[in-house]
């Protein structure tokens, strides 16, 4: 008998604590409910020298788009979703987060695309090609000092949302440099010819690099290596124009 009293008892608290969580849990929803709009903070993650998303000028879009982001308004006015959605509309933004927090705010984390080649063209506007393959176009405010991409060919990707998968070549030959601290500080640009063949161009030395097809990438930078280790010195930096590499265990300078 009095293990079935203890029964009925344990259950019953049970139940209890379970009532009592529901209430708790229903008081914070109210609460929160009623919590009124105190501000509105944007965060950009930043990525070296990367300052293509402002946060006073989102901060500003948001205010001019969105009237309701004003002290006093009632949260659950306020959707997130579309603040998160013309967040995502600015070209340089990769990925927004928008919350609310316990004390009323509406926080902003961005995250921001990284160029890492710009997209030279004569007479009209340039872009940049994103660590991801992206298009993205230039920004009045800022510059950023990245390889440069000219020819017929890269002029076409500027019509594009994002480099296809006939150019992932490119890209990894675009991340190949940009990754090693040598290279990038010796290659300013590359051209590509309507062949799709590569031409790069250095920072020191006038002569002009016949890449080739971007593929055996290592294996034609190694070469690339040998002519500045072994060639060079013995021949000097004025000696030739061109440089060949794009024949399997061949250099050829002339």
């Amino acid at each position: 008998m009095a293990g079935r009293r203890w029964k009925f008892k344990r259950s019953f608290l049970f139940i209890l604590a379970a009532v009592g969580m529901l209430a708790l849990i229903a008081f914070v929803e109210r609460k929160r409910s009623d919590k009124k709009f105190e501000s509105l903070e944007v965060y950009v993650q930043g990525i070296s020298d990367v300052y293509f998303v402002d946060e006073k000028e989102i901060t500003q879009l948001l205010e001019n788009e969105f009237p309701l982001l004003r002290p006093g308004v009632s949260l659950h006015e306020i959707s997130l979703d579309k603040i998160e959605e013309k967040v995502e509309s600015h070209p340089f933004v990769k990925n927004a987060e928008v919350f609310k927090d316990l004390k009323g705010k509406v926080v902003v984390k961005i995250d921001q695309y990284r160029p890492i080649a710009r997209i030279i063209r004569p007479s009209a506007p340039h872009g940049y090609v994103s660590s991801e393959g992206v298009i993205l176009p230039t920004s009045p405010r800022y510059t950023t000092r990245v390889l440069t991409i000219e020819g017929s060919v890269a002029e076409a990707f500027l019509s594009q949302e994002e480099l296809s998968a006939e150019q992932a070549d490119l890209l990894k030959l675009i991340h190949f440099i940009e990754r090693n601290d040598f290279w990038q500080a010796q290659i300013s640009g590359m051209e590509i010819g309507r062949n799709k063949d590569v031409k790069l161009f250095q920072q020191v030395g006038k002569q002009v690099i016949e890449f080739g097809k971007p593929t055996n990438i290592e294996e034609k930078f190694e070469k690339i290596s040998l002519f500045y280790k072994e060639i060079l010195p013995s021949k000097g930096w004025d000696a030739y124009q061109r440089v060949n590499v794009k024949y399997k265990d061949q250099i050829i300078c002339e």
